[in-house]
């Protein structure tokens, strides 16, 4: 019998577009690779790109052949009724934590109560940003002229009420709150440089940390209709040969689930 709560991993970002289900999707494979029990809940109900993507890996003819594994999945669409949406969510929650090692839950890129309850659940937030001061804006609001931060903005706020009412539950454990660059240019541009720098002074003020993220590459977008991982790409998979670009998004994997610790959760 399991008699330790799961460790929660929550990916959210109030913006759509910055790979939050193709994140989603490699950290759920990467923790079943390692021989952990996971659960993943869906709470992105317009686009619920993760449930189409575990779907379409479900569909597969050679799941089974090539031994894909699949996470004990739920989707919670909202409806018109706040109070029975939060009593399911809370319901399927406290299942999935006694019953896996691990619970990622991926939300969507708008403000909904469903995705404040799901931050209010995380020990690990996993924030995936695309490497623009576009997108920047949901973090924080930045002087044009003088490129300092004015104050956080709206996503940072929420992220705070949400710890705020984690800790109203009793539950003191502090966030590890992780910011994840994706699409990185190799190129020293300007932006590049005034995102490191903006990034490091509102990591202090509002207490995350910053790593890379996944690149932009066409390979993520074949594996979506797949149900496919860069993980899997181990195995001989007829479509898909194997090459240089895909050895680089794997190292780039390897790094992203080190710096997020997936190894400390497997070892817990």
């Amino acid at each position: 019998m399991k008699n330790k709560r799961a460790h929660i991993v929550v990916v959210g970002n109030e913006k759509g577009g910055t790979g939050k289900s193709t994140v989603s999707m490699h950290l759920i494979i990467s923790l079943l690779e390692k021989g952990l029990s996971v659960g993943s809940i869906d709470l992105d109900a317009r686009q619920a790109t993760l449930t189409r993507y575990l779907k379409n890996r479900e569909a597969r003819k050679d799941l089974a052949e090539l031994g894909l594994p699949l996470p004990d999945h739920v989707a919670l669409p909202p409806t018109d009724d706040r109070a029975a949406d939060e009593a399911r969510l809370n319901e399927t929650f406290a299942r999935m934590a006694s019953a896996h090692d691990v619970v990622v839950i991926d939300t969507p890129g708008s403000d909904h109560y469903l995705s404040r309850l799901g931050h209010s659940f995380a020990d690990t937030l996993v924030t995936p940003l695309n490497d623009s001061l576009v997108d920047l804006d949901v973090l924080a609001l930045v002087e044009p002229g003088s490129m300092k931060i004015r104050r956080p903005s709206h996503y940072s706020e929420m992220v705070w009420e949400t710890k705020k009412a984690r800790a109203l539950r009793g539950e003191m454990a502090v966030v590890d709150w992780i910011v994840l660059r994706n699409r990185l240019s190799n190129l020293d541009a300007r932006n590049k440089r005034d995102m490191e720098k903006l990034l490091a002074d509102l990591a202090k003020r509002v207490g995350f940390r910053v790593i890379p993220g996944l690149g932009e590459r066409v390979i993520y977008r074949s594996m979506f209709l797949e149900g496919l991982t860069l993980l899997d790409l181990r195995k001989k998979i007829m479509g898909f040969e194997f090459n240089m670009s895909h050895v680089a998004a794997r190292q780039e994997l390897r790094t992203l689930v080190d710096a997020i610790g997936l190894n400390k959760i497997g070892a817990a």
